[in-house]
């Protein structure tokens, strides 16, 4: 399986706007979950690999942050990732949703797109909620806008069209050894896809209360005698009063996103684990270039 001229491996770009569906998307070609999902707009922060296998090919999918107008710091270095991402991969995927249509924002993605030299696939996505005219209209409208390879239509949530997706991924992908091993399906760092856990059930339960700003970090990771993890995270937030909301009336809602997450993390890792929480308040953690490391993020100077 490592012959070059027998296998194929290479980097595959999702983007769009925030909530087109990419992370529900890579999930299912994957097979297994590896981004957060969430009702909320621009949950996806960092750059997060998913890792899939079609006969002999290896597909790295880079789920990207959603691109969008930046108005803050974070929000910059969310585009500049999605951007970086899409540029270094050798295919780009543009996912729209298919009920949103080509709006201001996806326009603009559009234009950004025009500059790579990678072939770009157009992804109608949430194709179960729009009748098939509109579906065609909408696939014409975005062709005229770039030259697509090829235009797909599936529902990432009902895993329709999506194997043919992934044929056509594992198809048109360069010659060459594979980068991970057979078994891996990303390569986030367990700390990080820990904290990102967490996070998904934090915005699950509060994303009405809660702004898209609060995070999570993995504090500490410690392996028992019994191979159980015991893992100790911080929620951080901007001020008191959403500290109180996550702390929730008695303490239950804590316990119930501390609950949830342990057992996504408990699956994902396959270990027993002893999930400790902790909700900090720091105030403009967003202009502190440590929160962005800790989020595999590039800290924008202005």
């Amino acid at each position: 399986m490592t012959e070059t001229d027998a296998t194929r491996c290479g980097f595959v770009a999702l983007v769009g706007a925030p909530n087109a569906g990419k992370s529900t998307l890579l999930n299912a070609l994957v097979g297994s979950k590896v981004s957060i999902v969430s009702p909320k707009v621009q949950t996806t922060r960092s750059l997060v690999r998913g890792i899939a296998i079609k006969d002999k090919s290896q597909i790295i999918f880079v789920d990207t942050p959603g691109i969008f107008a930046p108005k803050r710091r974070l929000d910059r270095a969310m585009v500049t990732a999605a951007l970086t991402g899409a540029a270094d991969a050798d295919l780009a995927a543009l996912l729209v949703d298919a009920k949103k249509g080509l709006d201001d924002e996806t326009r603009a993605i559009v234009e950004k797109l025009k500059e790579l030299r990678q072939p770009k696939i157009l992804i109608l996505n949430k194709i179960d909620l729009v009748k098939r005219e509109a579906l065609l209209a909408l696939a014409k409208e975005g062709n005229d806008l770039i030259p697509f390879e090829r235009t797909f239509m599936i529902s990432a949530t009902k895993n329709d069209g999506v194997p043919d997706l992934l044929d056509y991924f594992a198809e048109h992908l360069p010659k060459g050894p594979w980068h991970y091993p057979e078994d891996e399906i990303t390569d986030i760092p367990l700390r990080q896809m820990a904290a990102e856990i967490t996070r998904e059930k934090l915005y699950l339960k509060l994303h009405e209360e809660l702004p898209y700003q609060s995070t999570v970090e993995t504090d500490s990771w410690k392996e028992l005698r019994d191979r159980s993890v015991r893992i100790e995270q911080s929620i951080f937030v901007e001020r008191e009063s959403q500290r109180k909301i996550v702390l929730g009336e008695g303490g239950r809602m804590i316990k119930s996103i501390s609950m949830e997450a342990r057992k996504d993390i408990e699956q994902a890792i396959e270990q027993k684990v002893h999930l400790f929480l902790h909700v900090k308040v720091r105030e403009g953690w967003e202009n502190d270039p440590e929160r962005y490391r800790a989020q595999n993020l590039e800290f924008p100077k202005e």
